[in-house]
């Protein structure tokens, strides 16, 4: 346990910047499944919407590498032209 109290609010505040980042990086995933598993093409680009959406704010949030965001659209939205073109 720390002592002095700048580590006690150091220890503080990571613990809940962890919580709100698994929060986050849950959600994310969930939105990406969410395109992956959709079953029409009006559903599929609502979900993509929302998850590009999401993408982008984790990407400015340094919740995620911007490339990784960028890849990640690119790939989502090359599978929806593929699964319902």
């Amino acid at each position: 346990m720390p002592n002095l109290q700048s580590a006690k609010k150091r220890m503080r505040q990571a613990a809940s910047r962890t919580k709100r980042n698994r929060y986050q990086r849950g959600s994310l995933r969930t939105a990406i499944k969410k395109v992956r598993d959709a079953q029409s093409a009006g559903e599929a680009s609502a979900a993509y919407a929302y998850a590009e959406k999401l993408l982008d704010r984790a990407a400015r949030k340094n919740l995620i590498h911007r490339s990784k965001a960028a890849r990640h659209k690119t790939r989502l939205r090359a599978l929806l032209e593929s699964k319902f073109q």
